[in-house]
């Protein structure tokens, strides 16, 4: 390995082919929304008069509503976090870029049952979670930064830099790098750095993978991702790919178009909306986010504020950046590529922000500590109920000979963070531990 330079001495490992480069050896995310339960459906439908059977068809549907929130309200309860909230840990690492969600749970995902001294952040981001493992851990020595969006690598490369510089004149060193690169690479990225970490002879002792955007990505317009703002049909992760949410919506097929609003939004208005933007086509097409915006506003029921307009346009826009960037199958083979990577008794934390994210997660990790095939019934595999302080998070397990889950339900924010940061709301914590 090349000598890592001293402080300040930053490079953004920009060409696939070039090395990343070392940060320094020194002392040392609109949201998206979640998945909408039935009580909260939007109509979206053309213009005109409501017949009767259907009044009555809605009103039977809102009693349902009314008597199913009891229930929902209950489970979501039931996986909050219990954790005291930490102010001062959020406003430690909070910033104008970008608050990060479930920050105290996630400190307590790697406290045990190792040291950590070896950690990747695969969504880099604005820095906030990596700072507060850097504070909260001491003992680590080598760190990885990844992110594909090199704006957002380059605002928490300089966060890191800041916290570098006062870590060196405490006389603590930690290795740390950075890398744009979309952490499907995680096993390039580290076998660059040392080849044990690839294979898993020696593995890392953690790994945060944290999927939602960041404030500085759904702020900026020109990005294409705010429902908000107008701006043009972009919506890439990475600058450097070549398909945009433009080219979906005016040259795929009508059916694909469809399709992706369905599985990929949950919209259930999808089959009118699809033939809405095959009209638009015949106008000319839709090529800015304004544009897609006022079709979807032309067309749908629109009530006061989430209940409106702005919850089926949500759902279109985050069907269209899943299918731009191709995210559930980049997220399923990550995970597998993660755990891979994990030293024993390592953990691989993942924060999810809506229910098809969630859904890989949760069979995914089954699937990891069985070595197949999972089945989503498995309470026999349950470890029953532990009282530990130290891991209060973690009161129910599933074992496996691979390793563990440690969420059998997600974590969700407490409510003090929802108050704090709304766009969390909709944030689940998922944890697994090699064996």
């Amino acid at each position: 390995m090349a000598a890592a330079r001293r402080l300040f001495s930053f490079h953004l490992a920009l060409h696939p082919r070039e090395p990343a480069r070392p940060l320094a050896t020194a002392a040392t995310a609109v949201a998206v929304p979640h998945r909408r339960g039935k009580h909260d459906a939007v109509a979206c439908k053309a213009t005109g008069k409501t017949k009767p059977k259907a009044k009555a068809k809605a009103a039977n549907k809102g009693g349902e509503r009314l008597r199913r929130r009891p229930l929902e309200e209950h489970l979501k309860r039931r996986t909050r976090s219990a954790a005291a909230f930490d102010a001062d840990l959020y406003g430690r690492h909070g910033h104008a870029h970008h608050v990060p969600v479930l920050l105290g749970e996630v400190l307590a995902a790697f406290r045990r049952p190792r040291p950590l001294r070896s950690f990747v952040d695969c969504t880099l981001g604005a820095a906030g979670h990596s700072l507060a493992m850097m504070e909260a851990h001491p003992e680590m020595e080598l760190y990885i930064g990844m992110d594909v969006d090199p704006t957002a690598l380059e605002i928490g490369r300089g966060h890191i830099e800041a916290f570098l510089a006062g870590r060196e004149a405490n006389g603590g060193e930690l290795r740390a790098y950075t890398h744009v690169k979309n952490f499907k690479y995680i096993k390039q990225v580290l076998g660059s750095l040392d080849e044990s970490l690839a294979v898993g002879s020696s593995g890392v002792d953690g790994i945060l993978i944290d999927l939602g955007m960041s404030s500085m990505q759904v702020n900026r317009s020109n990005r294409g991702f705010s429902v908000l703002q107008d701006g043009p049909l972009d919506m890439r992760m990475d600058p450097k790919a070549t398909l945009r949410a433009e080219d979906i919506l005016n040259s795929w097929p009508e059916l694909e178009v469809g399709r992706i609003l369905r599985d990929y939004g949950e919209e259930s208005n999808w089959q009118f909306l699809q033939k809405q933007i095959a009209k638009a086509r015949e106008m000319g097409g839709l090529h800015s986010t304004g544009d897609l915006v006022k079709l979807i506003q032309r067309k749908c029921t629109i009530s006061k504020g989430r209940q409106g307009w702005i919850k089926t346009a949500t759902r279109v826009f985050q069907a269209l950046r899943i299918a731009v960037n191709d995210e559930l199958r980049v997220l399923e083979d990550s995970l597998h590529s993660s755990f891979d990577c994990l030293a024993t008794g390592g953990r691989l934390a993942v924060v999810s922000f809506h229910s098809l994210e969630d859904r890989i997660v949760k069979k995914t990790f089954l699937e990891l500590i069985h070595g197949g095939e999972a089945d989503d019934e498995d309470d026999d595999l349950t470890l029953p109920d532990i009282d530990d302080e130290d891991e209060p998070w973690f009161n129910q397990r599933v074992q496996g000979r691979n390793g563990i889950v440690l969420t059998k339900r997600p974590i969700t924010p407490s409510q003090e963070e929802e108050k704090l940061n709304q766009r969390c709301r909709s944030a689940k914590l998922r944890v697994i531990q090699k064996a």
